[in-house]
């Protein structure tokens, strides 16, 4: 497969630069992988897809206030953007500067917050904060890191609005977008038509907006995430299948996650640290429906969707959302694709 094969034109006007008026206002565009038929919709009409049975399986993630702007020591700017926390003074960090940090150079960002580079892992700076939880200094001195296709600073409406209203554990750098369109009232709905919904957490990292650079695609190496599958979420994959309904997963995360779960053939609960690239051809064990919202051209998550959908079925659907002047991406509009 060549990278070629997942590109697509996009104009760039169709970006989302901010969320609709109200989470469930945006559109939503249900393709039929068997028959191939598209239909447009608007996404609480994703309730009347539904039926009694079914299982909903969301990434209850919190996106953390991952980027940090800040001087070294020796007075250079630096722009930071945490991948993953390691512990409670430790993280992975993407750090952008005029020259590279070296190992015990200090950094010192906005109400004395200061970190020390600790040392390199690949391409990530382990970075040490003095003197404060890690986590509780992204809360107090962080900025919402939106992805970079989005041209505005985040604001205090990106804070509520790139975030899922079921967003329970600390660790993501970017939202589960799928999971943006759902609001009580909907998750009610569903529940009130009969269809279970289980969690499960997986850690967006920065990797997901990392460029595919091999033109044969099968040499991309994806980076690691972490995530948790619960034992009560395992039971109620199973007890769905009993009940022949489906599982639908509301977002990529959420897939990967079960699908990762489920590497050796049967979803076991646990935790662990996933690379799982799924490209055309890929036998999904768990999940028979998706959530998703559009995806960059030639992304990884771009491919998944082929993978799930067909590839042609997914780039006429992708064509047909451009004609009809879809929003896309993070804040933009949404697919339900059936396997």
């Amino acid at each position: 497969m060549r990278l070629a094969d997942f590109d697509y034109e996009l104009p760039p006007e169709l970006i989302a630069q901010r969320p609709a008026p109200q989470r469930t206002a945006s559109r939503l565009l249900h393709l039929d992988s068997r028959s191939g038929a598209i239909e447009d919709l608007r996404f609480p009409d994703i309730v009347t897809r539904l039926d009694a049975g079914d299982l909903l399986v969301v990434n209850d993630t919190r996106v953390i206030k991952a980027r940090l702007r800040g001087r070294k020591d020796s007075g250079g700017e630096v722009e930071v953007l945490v991948e993953r926390v390691l512990d409670a003074r430790r993280a992975l960090a993407q750090v952008r500067a005029s020259k590279t940090p070296k190992a015990g150079r200090r950094i010192a960002f906005a109400g004395g917050l200061e970190a020390e580079v600790v040392g390199r892992q690949g391409e990530f700076f382990e970075l040490r904060f003095l003197g404060e939880d890690v986590l509780d200094a992204l809360a107090a001195h962080g900025e919402v890191p939106l992805p970079p296709y989005i041209s505005h600073a985040a604001d205090p409406g990106d804070e509520a609005r790139y975030q899922t209203v079921y967003a329970r554990e600390p660790g993501a750098v970017a939202a589960p977008t799928a999971g943006l369109h759902f609001d009580e009232a909907l998750l009610a709905a569903i529940r009130s038509r009969g269809v279970e919904i289980a969690s499960l957490t997986l850690h967006v990292g920065a990797g997901t907006f990392q460029p595919v650079r091999s033109e044969d695609v099968t040499g991309h190496v994806m980076h690691s995430e972490r995530y948790i599958v619960p034992q009560a979420t395992v039971e109620a994959v199973a007890s769905a299948r009993a009940r022949k309904g489906r599982v639908i997963a509301a977002g990529t995360t959420a897939l990967r996650a079960l699908e990762s779960a489920a590497s050796d053939g049967a979803l076991r609960a646990g935790e662990g640290e996933t690379r799982l690239f799924i490209l055309p051809g890929y036998a999904f064990r768990v999940v028979g429906r998706l959530v998703t919202n559009f995806h960059l051209p030639k992304s990884t998550l771009f491919m998944l969707a082929c993978a799930f959908g067909g590839t042609a079925n997914v780039r006429r659907a992708y064509a047909h959302a451009i004609e009809q002047r879809y929003r896309l991406f993070s804040y933009g509009d949404a697919m339900l694709i059936d396997q």
